[in-house]
């Protein structure tokens, strides 16, 4: 398997900024880079990190979906998506998404799972619905509810790409009942829209920031949870938030297909 360690990837680089060991020196650098210019950035990964494992326990918790199509994996770090959601339902199966060698590389370590469920990887771009619902359709049964998270992908995706139409291709075939999980950085700080035009010159893909309500229009035809579409740290937070806290330039949602 050939990787490019030469050029920064946009997961090796947010697991840098997690914590993690899975990234060569252009990672760290390009990591390094955009934190010197905007050191907000390590507290949105973080925070990222924790909406996932708010939503996912309410989907395998109050929601109760069984399963889940995660979209932009990255590289194995704490929480993983199965590890939430098994650890409220085991027997709850999770197909990851993407198509980075180096996270193929480590899909073992993803592909851990209780005895009841079940966990798959599928080495595939998520540019390419149709190729993803095909091989993910081996793993989970599309005539039932199924949780899609997309939680940092969707800013990887150029508007030529047409990233909405990406969105709507991969729900239109699920059920009602089925979820969509979103999260991404917004365009609404200057500092961190130059940081982020120096993270593109040295990354292997670039990065597009959006404004919320851009990034509100992926929810278009779904129900939104409450409390909507609000920055990462203000979702069903589980503990205080305060008014004086500077809020994170990402937003979020958890939509519902009716």
């Amino acid at each position: 398997m050939d990787i490019d360690n030469s050029k920064a990837h946009s997961a090796r680089v947010w697991n840098f900024w997690l914590g993690g060991k899975d990234w060569y020196a252009s990672d760290k650098e390009a990591g390094e880079q955009i934190t010197r210019v905007y050191p907000g950035i390590v507290r949105t990964a973080q925070y990222q990190r924790m909406f996932l494992a708010r939503a996912v326990r309410h989907l395998a918790g109050a929601a109760g979906i069984r399963q889940f199509l995660d979209l932009g994996t990255g590289l194995p770090t704490v929480d993983n998506t199965h590890e939430v959601a098994q650890r409220v339902a085991p027997d709850a199966r999770i197909v990851y998404v993407d198509n980075d060698p180096l996270v193929l590389a480590h899909a073992r370590a993803l592909l851990t799972s209780t005895p009841e469920g079940a966990t798959a990887y599928i080495d595939a771009d998520v540019r390419d619905p149709g190729h993803v619902l095909e091989q993910a359709a081996r793993f989970l049964d599309f005539s039932r509810p199924v949780a899609v998270t997309m939680l940092g992908i969707l800013g990887h995706i150029p508007d030529e790409d047409g990233p909405a139409d990406i969105v709507r291709r991969v729900l239109d075939p699920l059920p009602s009942g089925s979820y969509l999980a979103v999260s991404d950085g917004t365009n609404t700080n200057a500092t961190l829209n130059a940081a982020t035009d120096g993270y593109n010159a040295r990354l292997a893909g670039g990065y597009t920031l959006r404004g919320p309500a851009e990034v509100a229009a992926f929810f278009d035809g779904l129900d939104l949870l409450e409390p909507g579409v609000v920055t990462i740290e203000r979702w069903r937070p589980e503990h205080p938030v305060f008014e004086t806290e500077q809020p994170v330039d990402a937003v979020c949602g958890l939509g519902v297909k009716p």
